[in-house]
C-alpha cells in the first residue's frame, strides 16, 4: 500500500513538473510580431482615420473575414499568415479601441504611408509616426511587465517592414512639391535613409530580429498600366519608371542591410524578393495556380485598375484565378504564398535566413 501511494505521489510530482516544463517551452518560445509599413500591411489603422484611403467596404474582406477589417484583399494579408505560422493570434491595429493586449505584438501599417513624411501626409500614418507608436508601445510594456521582461520580449520579437511603394509612386506620377528636384538616386537615398533610421532606433530600444520585403514589381500593377494606359505612354504596358526606382530600391536596401548588419550588435535580418516573386506571377500566372496576372479581379476600366472602382458590382466571378484583388493589392490566395516564401522559402527568394529560421536565432 505505501508502494502504491509513493507510486501515485510520483507520478502527480512528474506530471506537474512536465506540465511546468511545458507551460515554459510554450511561454519561451513565443515571439511577439510587430509590424510596420503600408496597404500590403495595413489591418485596419486606417479604418480609425479620417481619410479616404481606407478598404472597409465590401467586397474586402469578404472572402476569409465575411466583412470588410480595413485590409486592402479580399481576406488576410501575409502578416496575419506570419502570425499563424510563428502560432500567434491575428495582430491587430494599433489604433483598435480597447486594443491593450500587446504582448504579442502590434500593427502600425498604414494604408497609403511611406517612409518619408512628405508621402500622402495628411491621409495615412507616416513611418515616422509608426515609429513613435512603437516607443508608446514599449513604455506601456514596461509598466504591465517591467523592463526585464520587456527587454525579453522586444529582443525575441519580429519586426516585420514593406514599405516604399507609396513613395515612389508619388514620385514618379506627380513629383511631390516638397522633393521637386530629387534624382532617382538621391530620392531612393533618402528612402532608404527613412528606414534605416527607423531600423537603428528600433535596436536602440532592444529589437534585434527584422523581417523585410522588398519592392514588388509595382510598375506592372494593373493601377499602374492603366495610368500608363491613360497617358499613352508607350513602353512595356507597365509604368517603367515605378519599376525602375522598385530596382534601384531593392539594390539599396539590400546594401544598407549588410551595412546594418556589420554595424549594429546582435541585428539579424530576413529579406524576401518580393521583385521576382512578383513578377515570375505577373509573367507565369498559371505556373502559380492563377488564370490572370495582369487584370485585376475588383475595380472598373482597364486592366480593372481603378482604386475606387472595387465594389461588389464589379467583382470577379472567382477570385482565386486572380493574382491582383483590386488595383494595387494581392489576392488572399498570393499572400498565402508569399508569406510562405518569406517563412520558410530557400535562399534564392529570401536572404540569409527565412522567417521560421530567424526567430530561432538566439
Amino acid at each position: 500500500m505505501a508502494d502504491l501511494r509513493f507510486n501515485n505521489c510520483s507520478f502527480f510530482l512528474v506530471l506537474f513538473a512536465s506540465l511546468l516544463v511545458a507551460t515554459s517551452c510554450r511561454g519561451h518560445s513565443r515571439n511577439a510580431l510587430f509590424i510596420f509599413g503600408g496597404s500590403w500591411n495595413d489591418v485596419g489603422n486606417n479604418n480609425y482615420m479620417e481619410t479616404a484611403i481606407k478598404a472597409n467596404f465590401l467586397p474586402y474582406g469578404e472572402t476569409f473575414f465575411k466583412n470588410a477589417t480595413g485590409r486592402a484583399s479580399n481576406g488576410r494579408l501575409v502578416p496575419d499568415f506570419i502570425a499563424g505560422f510563428a502560432k500567434l493570434p491575428l495582430i491587430p491595429p494599433y489604433l483598435s479601441p480597447g486594443n491593450n493586449e500587446f504582448t504579442n505584438g502590434l500593427n502600425f501599417a498604414s494604408a497609403g504611408a511611406g517612409a518619408l513624411t512628405e508621402t500622402n501626409v495628411g491621409m495615412t500614418i507616416g513611418l515616422k509616426t509608426q515609429l513613435s507608436f512603437f516607443k508608446y508601445t514599449k513604455k506601456h510594456l514596461n509598466v504591465k511587465l517591467g523592463e526585464a521582461k520587456t527587454k525579453t520580449l522586444l529582443s525575441r520579437a519580429l519586426y516585420m517592414f514593406s514599405i516604399g511603394s507609396s513613395d515612389y509612386i508619388t514620385f514618379a506620377t506627380h513629383k511631390t512639391t516638397e522633393l521637386p528636384s530629387y534624382t532617382r538616386d538621391e530620392y531612393v537615398k533618402t528612402v532608404i535613409g527613412n528606414l534605416t533610421d527607423a531600423i537603428q532606433e528600433i535596436h536602440s530600444m532592444g529589437g534585434r530580429k527584422f523581417g523585410f520585403s522588398n519592392l514588388g514589381d509595382v510598375g506592372c500593377s494593373p493601377f499602374l498600366r492603366a495610368l500608363n494606359e491613360a497617358k499613352n505612354i508607350n513602353g512595356s504596358g507597365c509604368m517603367d519608371e515605378v519599376t525602375v526606382l522598385a530596382e534601384l530600391h531593392n539594390k539599396a536596401l539590400a546594401k544598407a542591410l549588410k551595412k546594418l548588419e556589420r554595424k549594429l550588435e546582435g541585428f539579424k535580418y530576413s529579406n524576401f524578393d518580393l521583385f521576382a516573386a512578383s513578377k515570375e506571377r505577373i509573367d507565369n500566372p498559371s505556373k502559380y495556380g492563377f488564370k490572370e496576372g495582369k487584370v485585376a479581379c475588383c475595380g472598373t476600366g482597364p486592366y480593372k485598375g481603378n482604386l475606387t472602382g472595387c465594389c461588389p458590382k464589379t467583382v470577379c466571378d472567382n477570385v482565386n484565378d486572380y493574382l491582383f484583388f483590386d488595383g494595387v493589392h494581392p489576392t488572399e490566395k498570393a499572400n498565402y504564398q508569399f508569406a510562405k516564401l518569406m517563412w520558410s522559402g530557400r535562399a534564392d527568394k529570401v536572404k540569409p535566413y527565412n522567417l521560421k529560421t530567424l526567430l530561432k536565432k538566439i
